[in-house]
């Protein structure tokens, strides 16, 4: 898919100009983040977990890879709102937000590598 790169930042992490354009990829709202600290383009709950996936793993290491088969079953049949996130993505640099403190067993890790085909690319890069 041509676009510009895909970075994935925590919510809690200060909003750079680098981010290009800014997407919340939970369900929930970050706890203790203003909307204006969170400087979100686009606020796309419909792509995250659902409710039900969310509270079974827990954030747990363990149940990583089923979590990923699961979520990624999810985005198979939820085909509008991974168009609507490939469309942000496809016109250029895009930031996945998301809230977990686990920087490595998340849903925008599992969403990046799903919209994407390869492995997410660092804030840092």
């Amino acid at each position: 898919m041509p676009a510009g790169p895909v970075i994935l930042k925590r919510a809690y992490e200060a909003a750079s100009p680098d981010d290009g354009r800014r997407v919340l990829v939970d369900r929930l709202w970050p706890r203790g983040v203003s909307k204006e600290k969170a400087a979100i383009d686009l606020w796309l709950k419909e792509i995250a977990p659902s409710t039900a996936l969310r509270r079974w793993f827990g954030h747990d290491p363990k149940r990583w890879d089923e979590f990923r088969q699961r979520y990624r079953a999810e985005l198979d049949a939820n085909s509008e709102a991974v168009q609507q996130l490939r469309d942000v993505i496809r016109k250029g640099r895009t930031t996945l937000v998301y809230g977990a403190r686990d920087e490595a067993h998340n849903d925008a890790v599992v969403l990046a590598d799903y919209i994407g085909g390869r492995g997410p690319i660092s804030a840092d890069s």
